[in-house]
């Protein structure tokens, strides 16, 4: 299983960015579009505002996806 930092997760990390450099790899692989639907619809965690301009979602919060996904939930 991937291995989650400690503390928050922008958006790149978790749906990932193949045009970065280095590439970042997907934690959840669906689109940004996919993303923002699912947390609107509550699929997804809410996000947190860390400042005026950055979005982040909490570790936890994301660790508690995962494993939701991989008990098929």
């Amino acid at each position: 299983m991937y291995k989650l930092p400690e503390g928050y997760l922008r958006i790149n990390q978790i749906v990932g960015d193949p045009k970065a450099e280095p590439p970042i790899p997907a934690i959840i692989p669906v689109g940004k579009s996919t993303w923002w639907q699912g947390v609107k619809d509550g699929r997804y965690p809410q996000s947190v505002k860390l400042g005026p301009r950055t979005t982040a979602w909490r570790i936890e919060d994301i660790r508690t996806l995962m494993e939701a996904m991989d008990k098929g939930v």
